[in-house]
């Protein structure tokens, strides 16, 4: 029998981007998996007039509410109007600010955008970002000494994506791509400063993302190679010998998230927290 989902109306209303309402809101969501969230997102809301727009919508699509919006007075003004429209609304800052203030016995500065703030942060993990897209996929091998993390690995083992979190936390990550019987590049075997982390998984998870990648038509590829198990379990075995010749730790990340193995090379390296 075919699986219908009912739909509901979520309402995510923030004064800055949204991002924290979105993870919250989807990852409860993906709990009650009968049920699919129409996302309606207002970001960047910090005034009376843009709030009436806001709550006119509400009104036409009644659902749930969530909000971040640390101006007292529009809190208040959108939780008295979600209670006369019947309409549920959580404030997602309010428990947790109120934990903060009892515990440190100090008055939050309720500051429009905090977390986005253009401070030595802010250009650190850009600086991060850009390093690490100029040195995806074995780009610019002589720079590996100024990287923070190198991340090594056979074809479709996440080393992107991952390098593109650790950046995003202000991690400067190289990643390069391990191939059978071809040597690593002197210049990483040199380094001295950056933690080297191989990326590996199982064969069955390599063969099945492989298989649905989209390729391109590189002159002599050959895909059967590319998705056989046996082919993939000695790229492995030979990915696992680099690091157990070199003592680079390896991570597993088959039933990992990208989240996940980020926190796990963080944890290697506790200077990266």
């Amino acid at each position: 029998m075919e699986n219908r989902k009912n739909y509901f109306h979520l309402h995510l209303i923030s004064d800055s981007t949204g991002e924290t309402l979105m993870s919250a809101g989807r990852a409860v969501s993906a709990q009650f998996q009968a049920y699919a969230a129409i996302e309606h997102i207002y970001p960047l809301i910090r005034s009376r007039r843009q709030l009436a727009s806001v709550l006119e919508s509400i009104d036409r699509e009644p659902g749930i509410v969530l909000y971040t919006i640390v101006d007292e007075e529009l809190a208040r003004l959108l939780d008295l109007r979600c209670r006369d429209l019947g309409t549920p609304c959580v404030n997602l800052l309010e428990p947790v600010m109120t934990t903060f203030q009892t515990y440190l016995g100090s008055p939050s500065r309720r500051r429009v955008g905090a977390q986005h703030a253009l401070d030595a942060d802010y250009f650190a993990r850009m600086e991060a970002l850009n390093f690490t897209m100029d040195h995806d996929d074995g780009q610019l091998p002589e720079d590996y000494d100024q990287a923070d993390v190198v991340l090594i690995g056979i074809s479709r083992t996440s080393k992107t994506p991952t390098s593109i979190y650790l950046a995003n936390r202000g991690i400067k990550t190289a990643n390069l791509p391990v191939v059978l019987g071809m040597e690593l590049p002197d210049s990483l075997l040199k380094a001295t400063r950056p933690l080297i982390v191989g990326l590996i998984a199982t064969s069955d998870r390599i063969a099945q993302v492989r298989e649905n990648r989209e390729l391109g038509v590189t002159q002599g590829f050959d895909r059967r190679d590319y998705t056989d198990r046996a082919n993939i379990q000695e790229e492995l075995k030979y990915a696992r010998s680099l690091c157990a010749r070199h003592g680079w730790p390896l991570i597993d990340v088959t039933r990992r998230s990208i989240e996940e193995t980020a926190a796990a090379i963080v944890a290697l390296r506790p200077r990266l927290r």
